[in-house]
């Protein structure tokens, strides 16, 4: 009894030393396990996913610049599509003052033949 009397009890706040050794060495083993083998797969992962979010980019920066250069073409297409028909639209309309001229030409040149054989 004198000896149960002679340990004081211990604080609840204290840590037990021997635990803290013991959980060091866990958390050290755990953590050896985790940086020579899941660190590496994780940092592979990541490098692969920015790998292909960069060629992704670099393919999205490739179809702009297609997209703007067929849009370019498209455009001067068109343009050249306006010149043509605003250029066949004067021809028709030159082509119809000159076809009116010569109806009326005809008609005077009728009425005269008329006029003289009447």
């Amino acid at each position: 009894m004198l000896h149960l009397a002679a340990e004081e009890p211990q604080s609840p706040l204290l840590p037990v030393w021997p635990e803290i050794v013991i959980g060091l060495i866990c958390f050290s083993i755990v953590f050896f396990v985790f940086y020579k083998k899941l660190l590496p797969a994780i940092n592979k992962a990541l490098d692969e996913r920015r790998e292909a979010i960069e060629g992704g980019i670099e393919k999205a920066e490739a179809a702009q610049t297609e997209a703007q250069s067929v849009l370019e073409q498209y455009k001067a297409q068109l343009a050249e599509a306006r010149h043509e028909a605003a250029r066949l639209r004067q021809e028709a309309q030159e082509q119809g003052a000159v076809i009116i001229q010569e109806m009326k030409a005809e008609g005077q040149r009728q009425r005269e033949e008329i006029i003289a054989a009447g």
